[in-house]
């Protein structure tokens, strides 16, 4: 029987929220599709709040899969179908992780198995029970939930401790960050960050809190908020969003009174950017091409070319634990290929003595550190952010005058995403 068989089978008996769970883990761990494409492809028909009670099973599964596993052997004789462990590994996280009520769990879990298994599920989760959260105490949880190539990664480009940081990071759901629109009122229950982000705690739905259909605000990590922030767009001044989805930052550059064109080649994120910006009332041309080769109809160069360019998004694991699931050593060089290609295109497009800020969700290196010699021999001119630029995040600015931010960062505060910005001045006409 697949890993698709129980996630699939419709029934009574099943709760719809582990039936959704288990579809959402199977869909990333036999089928390698993201948590959110897999959140997006549940049955309309289930309730929000059942659809939002799946997505978070689902998380702490894929966030502590390998110390769930841990906990679950020694009550293993042999290593049972993918699906039964699945569901053995959910019920395990409802109980060490979320406080759902043992009987809750238990039976949840042995619900979404087949027949001749629900005994050992019941009985395997009930050992898990009577041990209690104590058996996650004595597992080196951040080295067991990071996939080792990436762990390899982090500590040859971060540091040792900075590695074991960020992988505990990595451990505990994320808080809601948002972007406020010019003039929107905050909503109740945020704190504001020194960098003007505001943020809410962990598992607050955005779509419920007050002023959201009026477009106050928008979702957006405070690290995601900084390249934007530091390319400083002025009122009336041309400037380019490159690989423009959701529309986050064109929001912000939006918001600041730039002329934006952003560009988008996929036409299903880019009908997002639109909903997103009319939601939000920003203006913003929208423009379905690839940033690659595309060129203003015009022939002008921009003021300022901001590059947010698709990446391995190492530096997002906080909020979407799928990606070690996912991501192997292998993808990482073709990623680098393509972010050097999107960088000359950005710099050709880039007015002499104009800005550009190019930047990377990612923890790897190469996607990030790497690409200033690049940058260099474009005609592109480091232009160093400056400490008085982002309060309270000193420790950020790297000694070439780059930024990168890690999950650990403003940890008494809910940490941030992982992050590499580079600003840059084009070199002016001879």
């Amino acid at each position: 029987m697949n890993a698709q068989t129980p996630a699939s089978r419709p029934g009574p008996a099943v709760p719809p929220t582990r039936r959704a769970a288990a579809q959402i883990i199977a869909a990333v761990l036999a089928r390698h599709r993201p948590l959110e494409e897999a959140l997006d492809a549940l049955p309309g028909r289930l309730a929000p709040r059942d659809r939002a009670a799946a997505h978070r099973i689902a998380a702490a599964v894929l966030r502590r899969a390998a110390s769930l596993d841990a906990v679950l052997e020694p009550y293993l004789r042999r290593e049972p179908p993918a699906e039964v462990r699945a569901a053995l590994r959910m019920g395990a996280a409802e109980l060490l992780l979320l406080g759902t009520p043992p009987h809750a769990a238990v039976s949840g879990a042995a619900a979404v198995v087949p027949k001749p298994f629900t005994g050992l599920t019941n009985a395997v989760l009930r050992r898990v029970a009577e041990g209690g959260a104590e058996a996650l105490e004595g597992l080196d949880g951040p080295r067991l939930d990071t996939p080792p190539w990436l762990w390899s990664a982090w500590h040859a480009a971060h540091g040792a401790a900075a590695t074991r940081a960020i992988a505990l990071a990595h451990g505990v759901e994320a808080p809601l960050d948002l972007s406020l629109a010019p003039g929107a009122t905050p909503p109740p229950g945020g704190t504001e960050l020194p960098t003007g982000t505001w943020r809410y705690p962990a598992g607050t739905r955005v779509t419920e809190l007050p002023g959201f259909a009026e477009g106050g605000f928008w979702v957006q990590d405070a690290a995601a908020a900084l390249p934007a922030r530091l390319l400083h767009a002025r009122p009336g001044e041309r400037v380019l969003d490159l690989c423009a989805a959701p529309g986050g930052k064109t929001a912000q550059l939006a918001a600041a009174g730039a002329v934006v064109t952003a560009v988008e080649r996929d036409p299903k994120r880019a009908a997002r950017l639109r909903e997103n910006l009319a939601r939000l009332k920003l203006d913003a041309t929208v423009v379905e091409a690839d940033a690659a080769t595309w060129s203003p109809p015009d022939g002008t160069a921009f003021d300022a070319v901001l590059l947010d360019a698709p990446c391995s998004s190492t530096g997002t694991i906080r909020r979407h634990p799928d990606i070690p699931h996912r991501k192997r050593p292998r993808d990482i060089p073709p990623l680098v290929e393509a972010q050097a290609t999107l960088l000359a295109a950005a710099a050709r497009l880039t007015r002499p003595g104009g800005r550009l800020v190019y930047a990377v969700c990612s923890l790897q290196p190469e996607e990030g550190e790497a690409h200033l010699a690049r940058a260099e021999a474009l005609g592109l001119r480091p232009d160093p952010v400056r400490p008085e630029e982002l309060p309270d995040l000193a420790a950020a600015i790297t000694p070439a005058g780059a930024v990168r931010t890690r999950p650990n960062l403003w940890a008494e505060q809910g940490g941030m995403d992982g992050f590499f910005v580079a600003r840059f001045l084009r070199a002016a006409a001879a």
